[in-house]
Parts: C-alpha cells; structure tokens; sequence
C-alpha cells in the first residue's frame, strides 16, 4: 500500500509481509537501502512468488495514454459509454488511492496521464492482492473498458492487469523533491517522469531538427557528414578537445566546425550541402554554452551573405509558423516577433548605440582595448579588432531582443570571411541576434588562396602570444582552395539555442538531454 500524500511505501494493512515458499531473485546489491527500498524490495519478491513476471520480452497494447486521452476525453458520458470502447493500455503508476475493496489510481505514457478504477469484484480478489503489491513509479499494462466517473474524469475500468516493471525507489513527490535543478540535469529519467513538460521540449527539438532537414531537401542541398575527429581543429575560433590514435600514434582533435570540411566539398563540385553536426569547445559553462553542442552548417555556392540573411528570414519565420502555428510567442519577460523583415543594423554602429560609449571613443583604439582588457581579463592579450568583440559580447549583445542581423563585424575576428566591399577592416558577415542570443553566424567565404594564408599565418602570430583560440594553419585547407572554390555564402545557425528560443527556456542545459555536469559523489 501507498501513501499518496508523501508517495513512501507502508507495510500491507494485512501485517507484515509473508515469506514466500520459495526464494524469489531479488534487486541487484548496492549502497544501503532506505526502508523504503526495502520496503519495495520485498514487495518485489512477493509479486515474483505470486507469479507475476519480473522481465517481460513485450506488452500488448491497443492504445496509448495520450492517444486515448486525446481521442475520447471529451466525449460525454452517454456517448463514451455508447461506444464500449475496450483497451489494453499500459504506463507507469503515478499516484493510488486504496479503498478497501476498490482503488484508484493513475498511469501515464510520460506525456499524459488516465484514472484507472480497480476493484476486487470485477478484476477478482487474488489479482487485487496482488494489485496491493504494486507501488507509485510501478509499470503494469490495464485491460478494460473506458467510462467516465462522476466527476466527468476519463477513466479505465480494470477486468485484468499485468505487471511489467518494479520501481525499486520512490519516486521524489513534485513540487518538494526534485526542486535541485541539477539533479534534474543529473538524473534526467527522472526528470521526464516527474515532469512531463520536459518531454514536450525534447519533442519540439526533435520536430525542429525535422523540420530543418525537409527545408533544406527540399531546396536541393545534400545532407553529408565529416569527420569529428580532425588532425587540425579548424572552421571557428576556439579551444579544442585533444585526443590520441594509438595505432596511428597521432594527436587528434574533436570537432570545433565542420566549415571547412564543407567548403572542400563545394570546391568539389557539391553546389549545396548542409550538415546537422556535433560540436566540441573546451570552454566555460554557462546558459548559453555547453563543451558539446549541435548546429546546423550549410554552404550553397554562387551566393553571398544577403542572400543568407534573406534565406535565414525565410527558414525562422517558417519554423516558428509551421511548429508554433504563430509567428509571435513568449521568451521571459519578452514577446518575440518573427515578422520579416528583420532589423539589419552594421557592427560599429550597434556598438555606438548600444554600449554605452560615445561614437568618439572608438577612435581611440588604445583606450578601447583597455576598457575590453577590463570587460574580459581572461582574454588577453587583446587587439582592437578583438577589443570591439568583447565590447559587443559583454555591453551590447543582451539588449538585442528582436531579431536583429549584425552586419559586417571586424575581419581580424573572422579570418574565413570575405572582406566588405570597400571596407578592408570589415568582413561581409553577418550575426543573427535573438532575444540577447547569438542564433546564426554566416560569411560572405573567403576564395583567394593566398589571403586565406595569410590570415592564419596572422593567427598563427596571434597563438604565439597567448591566444589559445586563434585559428591552426591548415595549408591543405589552403591547398583546395588553390583549385577553386566558387563565391559562396555559408551559415551556421546553433540549434540547442534555437530550441531554447521556441521552447521559451533560459538555460541551454534544458535543451540538451544530457548536459556536461562536475561529477558529484552521490550521497
């Protein structure tokens, strides 16, 4: 019997628990057990004597929770009755409530939840025994008929059961026990059975990330895959993760980008390819960052950053109408609008209105790489270019909440990109912008050869005084350039964000399922 109030398991008002004939298998050995467990580890053994089977190959089912909830809750009860509509449907006990000869109790598939009503004379009394047995977090299969109870609530009314899972602790009671978000991260299985709300998020990731393949299919791009493992960590500017082949005795990076892996296949002759690619960074934790990550890259030759600013309209706004059915929705404390046109504003001139410093300032580029240097201690040595990064990233970016494209940033930080026509010191980039977040990144790529030499010699320079995320030079990346590759516009648009934003979540740890956690000793 269950307590439903405090979910701990209590003794069988019948007295203690009999010893079975004959030794049933019980739960595997471990750390000390509450009484509780004990508790339940008993019970187990009990339904094992009694028959039940412990490890069932499968379950019949008719229906599901969700798929019966959403099929007849809102039927009446004269017509549900009507309809006899008989089920084999089975779940996870979420709460009982023991009545002498009758109970009630719920199941639920993690998504939705059903009453059933169990009483002795119609299911029989040894399988209502045995239903005593049972305990919140249980799984069992429920044959029976739906009816609706007087109170109008959907429910099964059970003539059999079968038990398939014993729940061997309890489960934490809502609103008290798995408050610790970090537990919720730690433990996510739990999580998902104590809220189904989470399941929901990971659905719509999952429906994004169909979404995103059937648009670009359907504009004729070719999905592809490149390697994770790479001698030289290139495409992005940050600190990779080393790992070794033994065999090759050879020092290997994970993935930081696919980029130039890509861009090797358009110079290939392959027009349009796109990649749904995991990404490695051994940087800082933090809401919107974690070590490993997932993006979407695409590249599509003879095409340049507007063109990939017009497509980037043209992919959020459908994304949010065909998955949210609406193209406004809430984030926080704001309303975000998907409504082409988006803002389009150049780097220098969102720095000047929203950092705080006069235009004048900027001009002063020792004084701006002292106030960066003050902004972000970490990041030294800092240059200018570097300088107005900083000063973007720490003063300006969280005041951008609608969807703002920042157009052409400083090229010292963009070493794959074009430089904007006429302004040497610019890249012909863009960064999309969202509710204070960094959603898409796209160049103008860079074609010549000998500049894109040069450029990673320049962050070579860079390595060689401290920075650890400068860009390696790849010569054979540079050596396939030198047999051409066409103009070509190129995006990456990072995808546990762009959940984050649907999903209206702060933490990119509620996105992902399994998130990089410190390890903890379990107490």
């Amino acid at each position: 019997m269950t307590d439903p109030k405090n979910r701990n398991p209590l003794p069988s008002p019948s007295g203690p628990p009999a010893a079975p004939e004959t030794e049933a298998p019980g739960p595997a050995d471990g750390p000390q057990k509450s009484e509780q467990e004990l508790v339940r580890a008993d019970k187990y053994r009990r339904l094992i004597a009694a028959g039940a089977n412990p490890f069932p190959h499968k379950a019949e089912r008719t229906h599901s929770v969700v798929g019966l909830v959403g099929a007849y809750a809102a039927l009446s009860t004269e017509e549900l009755a009507a309809a006899r509509v008989r089920v084999v449907v089975p779940g996870r006990i979420m709460s009982v409530r023991l009545m002498g000869k009758a109970s009630f109790f719920h199941i639920s598939d993690g998504r939705s939840k059903i009453q059933v009503y169990i009483r002795a004379e119609k299911a029989g009394a040894e399988a209502y025994e045995r239903f005593k047995l049972l305990d919140i977090g249980d799984f069992l299969s429920v044959t029976g008929e739906l009816f609706k109870t007087k109170t109008g609530e959907l429910t099964v009314l059970c003539e059999s059961f079968t038990f398939m899972a014993k729940c061997l602790h309890p489960l934490p009671e809502k609103w008290h026990g798995l408050q610790d978000v970090e537990l919720r991260h730690r433990r996510r299985y739990l999580d998902l059975i104590m809220n189904p709300e989470v399941g929901e998020v990971f659905r719509l990731r999952s429906a994004v990330i169909s979404w995103l393949r059937r648009f670009f299919d359907g504009r004729g791009y070719i999905e592809v895959e490149t390697p994770m493992m790479q001698p030289l960590a290139g495409g992005a500017l940050a600190r990779p993760f080393v790992t070794h082949h033994n065999a090759l005795d050879l020092d290997l990076y994970l993935r930081i980008a696919p980029e130039l892996y890509l861009k090797r296949l358009v110079v290939g002759g392959m027009e349009k390819v796109y990649e749904i690619n995991r990404n490695f960074r051994n940087e800082g934790i933090d809401s919107e960052h974690n070590p490993e990550f997932t993006m979407i890259e695409f590249y599509e030759a003879y095409r340049d950053y507007h063109d990939m600013m017009d497509l980037t309209e043209e992919l959020f706004c459908g994304l949010c109408s065909d998955l949210l059915n609406k193209d406004e929705f809430p984030y926080g404390e704001h309303v975000i609008s998907l409504k082409r046109p988006f803002r389009r504003i150049k780097f220098r001139d969102a720095l000047a209105e929203g950092s705080g410093l006069p235009a004048a300032a900027f001009d002063d580029r020792p004084r701006i790489i002292k106030y960066a240097e003050e902004l972000a201690p970490e990041k030294k040595p800092v240059t200018y270019g570097k300088a107005l990064d900083i000063i973007f990233d720490k003063r300006v970016k969280e005041r951008l909440i609608q969807p703002t494209f920042i157009l052409n940033p400083p090229k010292e930080v963009s070493p794959l990109a074009k430089s904007a026509a006429g302004i040497s010191e610019e890249a012909a980039r863009f960064e999309l912008m969202v509710a204070g977040m960094e959603l898409a990144n796209a160049f103008s790529e860079l074609t010549d050869p000998a500049e894109q030499k040069a450029r990673f010699e320049q962050q070579g320079e860079e390595r060689k005084k401290g920075n650890e995320e400068t860009h390696p030079v790849d010569l054979d990346y540079v050596q396939a350039l030198e047999y051409g590759l066409p103009p070509t516009g190129g995006e990456g648009i990072g995808i546990d964000r762009l959940v984050m934003l649907l999903a209206d979540r702060r933490s990119i740890r509620e996105v992902i399922l399994f998130p990089l956690l410190r390890p903890r000793e379990e107490k």
